[in-house]
């Protein structure tokens, strides 16, 4: 049984597919039991003028506040990422087709991979595990643990970003995934707590 998972998480210009560039992509690789393997990888791209210039206001402000808008000058070519981030999942993931991708609306993230890595993108499985659907079921059926969830911490960059993410499903896990009723408020706080400490070196 392949049980690895694939997480990558892009930044963008913008969020369309017909004008948007790739800036920014990072990818883990976790076990089942949601256990980090390996270092990851976190690539800064090169975007065409023209994304740069046709960038949104409030994208702009984003991507200037996280840092990532000052590194784009010498970032990198699409090629040479997606190279990158697949010589990663192939050394944690043997046989293609077999890992999902996973994230937070990581559908959008998808749509760019297709467009822009497409051997990045065929060698995944073609389902995907997103964190915002549990959270929006979280949200509707188990409310005390949705607001007690742990805070973000990524500010839109991308590996941080998807630390932001794994420890959000293990969160879940332990607070949703549990039998009826679920954690009550003080002990889903003790959960989020206990994730979102940093890890001892």
């Amino acid at each position: 049984m392949n049980d690895r998972m694939v997480w990558i998480d892009c930044e963008m210009t913008g969020l369309s597919l017909t004008d948007d560039a790739l800036i920014e992509v990072a990818a883990l690789v976790t076990d089942s039991e949601l256990n980090v393997l390996g270092e990851g990888v976190d690539i800064v791209i090169r975007p065409p003028d023209a994304a740069l210039e046709t960038m949104p206001e409030v994208v702009r402000q984003m991507h200037t506040a996280s840092g990532l808008l000052d590194e784009l000058a010498g970032g990198t070519t699409l090629a040479d990422a997606e190279e990158q981030v697949l010589a990663y999942v192939r050394e944690h993931v043997k046989e293609p087709g077999k890992a999902p991708l996973c994230g937070n609306s990581v559908g959008t993230d998808r749509g760019f991979l297709a467009r822009d890595m497409r051997e990045l993108e065929g060698y995944l499985h073609y389902r995907i595990v997103d964190v915002s659907s549990v959270k929006e079921l979280a949200r509707r059926w188990f409310p005390r643990a949705y607001f007690n969830s742990p805070e973000k911490n990524g500010n839109h960059r991308a590996l941080a970003d998807i630390r932001d993410s794994i420890t959000e499903l293990r969160y879940y896990r332990e607070a949703v995934f549990v039998p009826q009723p679920g954690p009550d408020s003080e002990r889903a706080k003790e959960i989020a707590a206990r994730l979102a400490a940093p890890a001892a070196p």
